[in-house]
């Protein structure tokens, strides 16, 4: 099967989201100001990721970046080169330019960690889950602090975890309050393959949550495994199977045993603002999952 730059590295799950913090002052440009935006090469219609393993059939509505202007889309939005690799591209809607007020995109990554058992799917509590997701959020702000990063506030679910058996589709978002005005909004789908999972990923703010959820429902539909690559393909005695379920999956991203995934994710809201990276240390809560798992076992 195709590997993925995505190794594992500990019992930690970091979601990277970016949001503007302060507003462009009215006036001449500013000869010192970012340079202006750079220009991208969009693709249209069926789009086969760069690891093979899945098929975009994008209609007019939207337009991919391959991994190159991803990169540099996401440097552009005030994130680190060395951060923004390892990516399958992104989606942008046609109808939104990217570095404009309201702009966002779906950023593309693949997981490669084995095939996620769905069993879990009709037992987890999600209120729990958001609870536990919470209290590790708030645990975890002094790191943030000391690390140069702005405290945190995990506010609830935008849109409850939903998962579509037929399809192995599943769907989630979060309210995010980084306490720099409007609240952050964190919407994730992951397509579950026969041994990995199509990560996408949208940052934007909260007034955003109709318009958002609207485009990645339809982008769902349109983000399908190739044949060998599918979850019902998956076969016990010769392919791996992760070390963790539904549950933890929505928990951090990606919940590994034995690894770390930096989910990548990016905002920018408004042209000529300040940006600021906001880490979310969700691994405590990880950890205590797979002790009630394993005391259960």
């Amino acid at each position: 099967m195709v590997s993925s730059s995505h190794r594992a590295a500990g019992i930690a799950v970091l979601a990277l989201a970016l949001m503007s913090v302060a507003a462009a002052e009215d006036g001449a440009p500013d000869q010192n100001g970012p340079p202006p935006p750079p220009q991208l090469r969009y693709q249209t219609g069926d789009i086969v990721l760069p690891n093979k393993v899945a098929t975009l059939h994008l209609n007019a509505d939207y337009r991919y970046l391959d991994p190159k202007e991803t990169e540099k889309l996401l440097i552009a939005w005030g994130n680190p080169p060395d951060a923004v690799k390892g990516t399958e591209g992104a989606v942008v809607p046609t109808a939104l330019d990217p570095f404009e007020q309201g702009g966002w995109a779906v950023v593309l990554s693949y997981i490669d960690d084995g095939h996620v058992d769905d069993s879990d799917a009709r037992k987890i509590d999600y209120g729990e889950l958001m609870a536990d997701m919470k209290k590790s959020t708030r645990e975890r702000n002094e790191e943030r602090e000391k690390a140069g990063y702005g405290r945190v506030e995990l506010v609830g679910w935008a849109t409850e975890p939903r998962y579509d058996a037929a399809t192995h589709k599943m769907y989630w978002a979060k309210e995010l309050d980084f306490g720099g005005g409007e609240h952050t909004l964190n919407y994730d789908v992951r397509v579950l393959g026969r041994e990995g999972v199509l990560s996408m990923n949208a940052v934007a703010g909260m007034q955003q949550l109709t318009s958002i959820q609207r485009d990645m429902t339809a982008l769902q539909g349109l983000a399908n495994f190739n044949e060998g690559y599918r979850y019902e393909e998956y076969n016990k005695s010769t392919d791996r199977l992760a070390a963790y379920g539904l549950g933890a999956l929505v928990a951090g991203g990606v919940a590994a045993k034995m690894g770390l995934f930096a989910k990548l994710a990016a905002i920018l809201i408004a042209a000529k603002k300040l940006i600021i990276a906001g880490v979310i240390a969700i691994g405590g809560f990880i950890a205590r999952l797979f002790k009630r798992k394993e005391q259960a076992a």
